[in-house]
């Protein structure tokens, strides 16, 4: 499993597919399946029929993605970069291997 290099919150960049290219933050990632669902990347349309609690119609959402399908994105270049492991006072910690600068997932907020 992949799951390790990539969390909630991780901004990432899609490397192949109808999205190649366009980045966003992560918002779910389901380990048991290595797949993940990234802000506005893979949108499908849901054609849903009226209820009592919502009044149905197309409704467009992101899909999950294949964990392979993407890759960090670089905090100093903004490029595609991979991760390798490093431990600091006692922690093991994220860094990008482009730039050698930490992966922190609050940091990455843009």
């Amino acid at each position: 499993m992949m799951s390790a290099r990539i969390r909630k919150g991780d901004w990432v960049v899609v490397i192949t597919g109808r999205d190649k290219g366009k980045a966003g933050k992560v918002l779910r990632v389901i380990p048991s399946d290595n797949r993940l669902v990234v802000e506005g990347i893979n949108i499908i349309k849901r054609h849903k029929r009226p209820s009592q609690n919502s009044p149905g119609g197309i409704i467009k959402r992101e899909a999950t993605l294949d964990i392979s399908n993407v890759m960090h994105v670089d905090p100093q270049s903004g490029k595609s970069t991979r991760i390798r492991f490093e431990e600091r006072d006692g922690k093991k910690v994220r860094l990008a291997k482009r730039s050698g600068q930490l992966i922190n997932t609050y940091l990455l907020a843009r």
